[in-house]
């Protein structure tokens, strides 16, 4: 008989594999970049990679890491009553904290904008317009990450998905936790806009 906690833990466990694919530092490597740990702020999102110059692979490391969230979220719902939630939290734990890079990953903006936009897209909607809103309008990418992260909850509350608050409001804090150091920056005036070719 099969034990009723495997088939959750499956679900968090393939939800956080798939979360961990460090799509950024993969695409760098494999085109010749350079290891991306070794450029601008050092970290794997795209917004260090649009800081190798090349645009293209800081789009698809964008699109990789939203695609990913997002998958996680459709496979877990597939998988278990609940699953998806479950797998896209997962997901979300994974780009930012990934076991083989020493639980040093991304910021984690475009993975929970996938995870959010395939829990209830109209929330994902509004989770991309503060996103670039706050982005063009300060040109802070850390201020549009937070801006979308902290977006998301109140989104979902507004349009009665109050279940989904708790994931999306744990996401946003952790999300915003990671940005501690933007934060510290930006208080002091030091933190750079984008096209800055070094955090």
């Amino acid at each position: 008989m099969t034990p009723p906690w495997l088939l959750p833990l499956f679900v968090l466990l393939l939800g956080y594999a798939l979360g961990s694919i460090p799509f950024g530092l993969l695409l760098t490597r494999f085109t010749g970049a350079g290891d991306l740990r070794q450029i601008g702020s050092g970290n794997i999102g795209a917004t260090n990679v649009l800081r190798t110059g090349r645009k293209g692979l800081a789009a698809a490391t964008l699109l990789l890491d939203l695609l990913k969230g997002a998958a996680a979220v459709l496979i877990g719902a597939a998988l278990i009553d609940g699953g998806g939630p479950m797998a896209g939290a997962a997901a979300f734990i994974g780009h930012c904290y990934p076991v083989w890079l020493r639980f040093a990953g991304g910021k984690g903006v475009a993975t929970m904008m996938g995870v959010v936009t395939a829990l209830h897209w109209p929330a994902g909607c509004i989770f991309a317009a503060v996103w670039l809103g706050a982005l063009f309008g300060t040109k802070w990418s850390s201020v549009g990450g937070m801006a979308a992260a902290v977006s998301a909850p109140v989104a979902l509350w507004f349009m009665g998905r109050i279940e989904l608050v708790p994931v999306a409001l744990a996401m946003a804090l952790i999300l915003s936790w990671r940005h501690r150091a933007n934060i510290a920056r930006l208080i002091q005036g030091t933190e750079p806009k984008i096209g800055s070719s070094k955090e």
